[in-house]
């Protein structure tokens, strides 16, 4: 068995563990590591349908314009590497291996989901990556990407009914809990909303300061 397939292996053994949202034990362990979550820009992408590609075609245009980009996406098609990934390419296996290992070792109670990303957290800095797009797992306000500062943009794409059980049963409801990655100062982009999610989010951007 190879480092990477035991890191994997490693990883996938969490996933027993379900869901359980929420950013104390993230803000713990970004702590712990000196908070590589703040080592980069970030654009931050939360919606029902169209984020990965949505996140696909923003690192593509980052390239293009000469940054050095981050994309942090889930699911993925073939190989967990393809999740994250460096000037387009996953990382390579030694480096993410060595990712999940340390993370796991310094933070256990991590669920599947939170591992995996302050896992890419790490990647990111010490690639000195210069902007990070950063896929939402589930949610937004609670969503383990959310420990990150003030986004340089948030982006929400269409809205519809998903994950009603976690986070709620109207559109309203929904696009509150998206609406979470809407921090002051940041520059807001939003997708084609049913108007009871975009009144909801409207409300967000005004409250927090954020501009649209």
């Amino acid at each position: 068995m190879t480092a990477y397939e035991e890191a994997i292996r490693r990883l996938y053994g969490l996933a027993g563990r379900g869901r359980d949202l929420g950013l104390e034990r993230m803000e713990a362990a970004c702590a712990h590591f000196d908070h590589p979550e703040r080592a980069f820009r970030a654009v931050h992408v939360a919606g029902t349908n169209g984020k990965g590609t949505v996140c696909a075609f923003l690192a593509a245009m980052l390239r293009e314009s000469g940054q050095r980009a981050g994309l942090y996406t889930s699911p993925h098609l073939c190989r967990f590497s393809e999740r994250i990934r460096i000037d387009g390419q996953p990382v390579p296996d030694d480096r993410l291996a060595e990712a999940i290992h340390r993370v796991m070792d310094a933070a256990p109670d991590l669920s599947f989901f939170e591992t995996a990303t302050l896992a890419a957290f790490l990647l990111f800095r010490d690639a000195g990556v210069d902007i990070a797009v950063l896929e939402v797992g589930l949610g937004g306000r609670l969503d383990a990407t959310n420990v990150i500062p003030a986004p340089a943009v948030a982006a929400i794409t269409r809205i519809a009914f998903d994950h009603k059980t976690e986070l709620g049963d109207s559109l309203g409801k929904i696009a509150a809990e998206k609406a979470g990655i809407i921090k002051a100062g940041s520059k807001v982009v939003l997708g084609r909303l049913h108007p009871e999610a975009l009144a909801v989010i409207q409300d967000r951007i005004e409250e927090v300061g954020a501009e649209l």
